[in-house]
């Protein structure tokens, strides 16, 4: 069983895009800010009402996300 839902968000051309590993969940967002938010939000709205072990999930599992970068100064 998982204790945490991975996440990995990259830029898209105008948004930041953040997909989970584990289960069916995909947001965006102009900000990294508003992207976190919404990938909490959008995680927790679809476990609401599951239970976590169903997804292999531990009860209250936490998000890891991994943020892709382009190097400073690449076009």
């Amino acid at each position: 069983m998982h204790r945490s839902i991975k996440a990995f968000v990259h830029k898209g051309d105008n948004y930041y895009v953040a997909e989970c590993l584990e289960i069916a969940v995909v947001t965006q967002g102009k900000t990294l800010d508003e992207t976190m938010a919404n990938l909490q939000e959008a995680v927790a709205l679809h476990l609401e009402g599951e239970d976590p072990a169903d997804f292999d999930l531990a009860p209250s599992p936490s998000l890891i996300v991994t943020l892709e970068l382009e190097p400073a100064g690449v076009a």
